[in-house]
């Protein structure tokens, strides 16, 4: 068995384009799984031949933040951008943000949180809060890994941000609002009649709840974002 993106013979940027040019309607950008070995030149590549954002999975070192971050492009997607060192956005000694990871912003790099199995760190979330450093768009990457771990949903990863001092108003858009228009389709953002867009009734609970980091840190909060029924296709879907 060979480890995701392990094998670079693996990686074919011709066959990516051609499936991407298949589907316009569908490929809304083209995602780069990149750190050991994999780069981020097959992605940008076949996304500069599309017109289309890259989203960029920063893993482990080689290449380095700087190497990935440095190259990626307004309209591009920094995911896993809340890491726990190595490759974290912020100086875990003072906690500072990270120059080039500032200067992403500044030309329009969009970042993401995809929480997963070991991409999210309490210490590297609190320095970036601290510096009024907030994501646009917050995510779990739920997977057979993660979901038993400490991601488990997309409601367990919002509520961390809650317990971070993070605003209600401020989560619900880096679910909703803001990763529509990341990928392009702002139709999803309404809830107007005729409105392609599903909807999910949430109910926040309140009292003292314990939340886990991918190292194992725990965080405690007051508050808890649970599902209580769903609209999908304009049917109404209870738990």
């Amino acid at each position: 068995m060979v480890r995701e993106c392990g094998d670079l013979r693996l990686l074919n940027p011709a066959v990516c384009l051609n499936i991407a040019s298949l589907y316009p309607d569908d490929i809304v950008g083209i995602k780069g799984r990149v750190g050991m070995p994999a780069p981020l030149d097959p992605a940008l590549e076949v996304a500069d031949e599309l017109g289309l954002p890259v989203m960029c999975h920063l893993d482990n070192p080689p290449p380095s933040r700087l190497e990935v971050v440095s190259r990626l492009r307004k309209g591009d997607i920094l995911t896993h951008c809340f890491r726990p060192f190595p490759n974290a956005p912020a100086r875990m000694r003072d906690g500072a943000v990270r120059e080039e990871i500032i200067a992403a912003r500044e030309r329009g790099v969009i970042f993401d949180i995809g929480h997963g199995q070991g991409s999210f760190g309490f210490v590297t979330a609190e320095a970036m809060i601290s510096a009024g450093f907030l994501p646009e768009c917050i995510s779990s990457d739920v997977h057979v890994l993660s979901i038993d771990g400490s991601a488990q949903s997309q409601l367990n990863t919002l509520s961390k941000f809650l317990a971070l001092g993070v605003s209600l108003k401020d989560v619900i858009a880096a679910s909703t609002s803001s990763p529509a228009t990341a990928i392009g389709r702002p139709e999803l953002r309404s809830l107007v009649p005729g409105s392609p867009s599903d909807a999910t009734v949430l109910h926040l609970n309140e009292g003292s709840f314990e939340f886990t980091d991918v190292e194992g840190l725990i965080r405690t909060g007051n508050t808890q974002l649970t599902g209580c029924a769903r609209v999908l296709g304009g049917r109404w879907h209870n738990p």
